[in-house]
């Protein structure tokens, strides 16, 4: 059996009915059935998804946005096509097509970039009119943008269907905790460990909010061209905020066990108290199914533990 490098850092989403775990070289899929059984589809990856810019720092935190981009709305395609039973005239399950999976991606991206980025200076901005300080319009800016942000996700955390989402959201997180601690990929073992997770993409959307409201307020203090240079400066600047707050992430996760880094990164574990739920028995076991399925397609063996790290 091959044996698993102790670095390796495994990461994942929650879909319809399912989870999503991606490792270094492959992603797996598990999904519930109506009928009750568990399907699995694993992919091997290549390309930007496993290159050299992954190892860059500040380049990768962009590669990883794509990527949880990219491949989540292709597992959402299959959980979705799975969950609902969607067939078409000759009985096989019906296919997203790859154009749709673009369309799809940029009208998400334009819809961050519009309501995170670019909305809050606009609000920020009516300030100006009653003579407001710089300092205090761009903190207003950031104000409205972590507002915006905080209130989405605990807006759409009161339907149900998204909420049985934060559930599998939170068994993805269980999984992940038991393969790092080196304990096996069982439903009892799973349980002993937190639902929330320092390397969540909950904790990466908000230290973003915090990276842009920095980087917003020394561009701001540099460069004062006006509204439409601050709107273009929003939207131009998301790949560097990405690669920093990516680096951030990465450093909050290696020295997690050190008290000030945990103090500093409190918010994000309390944020993830409105993203994941704590999940049923047949939920961790849909993690555990992907889990294993992307160790078996990585030649790893199911339910092969990591070295504790």
């Amino acid at each position: 059996m091959a044996t698993q490098p102790a670095q390796v850092y495994y990461g994942g989403q929650a879909v319809i009915e399912g989870v999503m775990i991606r490792g270094p070289e492959h992603m797996a899929v598990a999904v519930r059935h109506p009928k009750g059984h568990i399907v699995t589809y694993t992919e091997r990856l290549s390309g930007i998804y496993t290159g050299r810019s992954r190892r860059i720092p500040l380049v990768r935190g962009v590669v990883v946005l794509w990527e949880t981009l990219a491949l989540g709305m292709r597992a959402l395609n299959f959980s979705s096509r799975v969950a609902f039973e969607e067939e078409d005239e000759s009985g096989e399950p019906t296919e997203f097509p790859e154009r749709a999976f673009l369309g799809t991606m940029l009208l998400a991206l334009v819809f961050v970039v519009g309501v995170f980025f670019a909305a809050p200076i606009l609000l920020a901005h009516l300030l100006e009119r009653w003579d407001v300080s710089r300092f205090w319009v761009v903190l207003a800016e950031g104000v409205v943008r972590l507002g915006l942000f905080v209130g989405y996700i605990a807006a759409i955390g009161l339907i149900p269907d998204i909420r049985r989402v934060f559930q599998y959201h939170g068994a993805e997180h269980m999984t992940i905790h038991a393969f790092e601690a080196g304990r096996p990929l069982t439903v009892d073992e799973v349980r002993r460990f937190p639902k929330e997770h320092q390397r969540c993409g909950t904790s990466f959307l908000l230290v973003v909010v915090f990276v842009a409201l920095v980087t917003f307020f020394v561009f701001d203090l540099l460069v004062d061209e006006g509204l439409l240079v601050r709107l273009a400066s929003r939207i131009l600047l998301v790949p560097f905020i990405a690669g920093v707050s990516y680096e951030v992430l990465r450093f909050g996760a290696r020295y997690r066990e050190h008290g000030v880094v945990r103090a500093l990164f409190a918010p994000n574990i309390a944020l993830q108290a409105l993203t994941t739920k704590v999940p049923d028995d047949s939920q961790v076991e849909v993690a555990i199914a992907s889990f294993e399925a992307t160790l078996e397609a990585a030649g790893l063996g199911r339910g092969s533990a990591a070295p504790a790290s």
